[in-house]
């Protein structure tokens, strides 16, 4: 019973020192970004209902949740996504906000992942949602918000690649086939598992839609990729989808953004409730999604408030990684000063802590019993100095 004493449960992990640092300033950085830009904070329980996520008709797999029963027997689950949980705030205390309502959040989400993917199960996210605007405007500020998270955490070059969920459906509702085999297609094209995909797609009777979906992984890259898929497009929807993503890339670019933002028609998501653009971002050096997010208009209404909305979480653990591998954060430094205290001076030396910590000083209080321990420690911790209170206080510089 005692084997896991001394080890995380699998997917998580211990942070230290310099990794510490690294998380609180990427927080530090993305949380002040998004209060200039005029989000407010909110938190979410980390514990939630099954049926937030389910009620029917599953927006997250229930494979990929981490589930567990409350004393009256209630299905609960560990927060896999910070987007429902705002949606249903939004829904019942913030009903009646004014509108756009601008929300930010910085906490841990859990995903169940399995086999060997080399992912943690639990990821600290910062993001961002904006509830009760639709259109061009409230997508194009989003992105551009998305662009300027990754600059200023400072990880070097990154990319930001943008889909369309409508081209996507308009392709696979075209297939003559059931639900499951749409989600099992929807999957493989997630996971990039095109030579199973193929698999299915060559099971299908030939179409067109099975060509185009066929030719999905392909179209990646600059304004070229919207015109070669414009002569993949049967539907209006599939038109329109291309015609808006051609819209925005043409403005991201005038923000400057042109060597940064793909093009990406192959881009799905597993979560369900996408339903207009959607983006993933990657840093320079990190094979990790760093942010994702899209808009999803449809959400909302699962609660009684029918809204548009869109939003981002970025992966805050995978900006961390890149921070320590850059060489950019600075090791914790030991303190300046111990102060250790004679025995029955333990109160001066305590309100002398306080004194230097008002100074900002950086200070610790010795817990040794004699002057010669505290010295001792003062000097493999590299303290420079141990302040002594007694009857006489005595200064001792420490040699390093």
């Amino acid at each position: 019973m005692l084997k896991n004493l001394g080890v995380t449960p699998e997917g998580t992990r211990d942070l230290l020192f310099e990794e510490c640092l690294a998380r609180r300033e990427a927080e530090t950085v993305l949380a002040e970004l998004f209060l200039r830009r005029g989000f407010s904070e909110v938190m979410t329980p980390g514990l939630e209902y099954y049926d937030m996520f389910d009620a029917g008709q599953p927006i997250i797999p229930v494979e990929n949740m981490y589930k567990l029963v409350d004393s009256k027997g209630r299905l609960l689950v560990m927060r896999p996504d910070s987007t429902l949980p705002i949606a249903r705030l939004t829904a019942t205390r913030l009903r009646y906000a004014p509108l756009p309502i601008r929300l930010y959040y910085t906490q841990d989400v859990y995903h169940l992942n399995h086999g060997l993917s080399g992912h943690n199960d639990q990821e600290f996210q910062a993001g961002i949602e904006l509830i009760g605007a639709a259109g061009e405007r409230a997508d194009l500020e989003v992105l551009s918000l998305a662009a300027d998270s990754l600059r200023l955490c400072g990880v070097g070059d990154f990319r930001l690649e943008i889909g369309h969920v409508g081209f996507f459906l308009s392709l696979v509702n075209e297939l003559d086939v059931d639900d499951s085999i749409r989600d099992n297609i929807r999957t493989l094209i997630e996971n990039k598992n095109y030579a199973a995909l193929s698999g299915i797609l060559d099971t299908l009777k030939q179409s067109d839609a099975v060509d185009a979906i066929r030719r999905l992984p392909r179209l990646f890259g600059g304004k070229e990729v919207l015109a070669a898929a414009s002569s993949l497009c049967k539907n209006d929807e599939a038109r329109a989808a291309l015609e808006y993503l051609d819209t925005l890339y043409n403005k991201l670019s005038a923000l400057g953004l042109s060597e940064q933002v793909m093009i990406d028609l192959g881009l799905v998501h597993q979560n369900e409730y996408y339903t207009g653009v959607i983006f993933r971002g990657y840093i320079e050096g990190s094979g990790d999604t760093v942010i994702t997010g899209g808009r999803y208009d449809t959400l909302l209404g699962r609660f009684g408030c029918d809204l548009p909305a869109t939003g981002f979480g970025v992966n805050v653990d995978s900006i961390t990684k890149r921070m320590l591998e850059r060489g950019e954060i600075t090791p914790p430094m030991p303190p300046e000063v111990l102060v250790h205290a004679q025995p029955g001076y333990e109160t001066a030396a305590l309100k002398k802590v306080g004194e230097f910590t008002k100074e900002g000083i950086h200070c610790e209080f010795s817990v040794f019993q004699t002057v010669e321990q505290a010295r001792e420690y003062a000097q493999k911790r590299h303290i420079l100095k141990v302040y002594e209170f007694g009857k006489n206080t005595s200064v001792y510089e420490i040699g390093n």
